[in-house]
């Protein structure tokens, strides 16, 4: 059996290296993954800050929808 024998630095390295072949090589799933994480942390924003609003009724947003249809 072979041995490795690879410090922290090294496998830092080797790993920043696997990661930047994999986003050149896959940029349009990266991208994708990216968006979605941009997605997700702007629907977290949301919810919170619909939590500090004013509860509407459901008639009312139907209301909204219907005016602006």
């Amino acid at each position: 059996m072979t041995e490795f024998n690879l410090n922290e630095e090294k496998i830092k390295q080797l790993f920043k290296t696997a990661l930047t072949e994999v986003i050149q090589e896959q940029k349009e799933v990266f991208a994708d993954l990216l968006a979605e994480i941009i997605e997700d942390i702007a629907l977290e924003k949301a919810i919170k800050e619909g939590e500090d609003t004013e509860t509407v009724s459901r008639e009312v947003i139907f209301q909204i929808l219907a005016n602006k249809g």
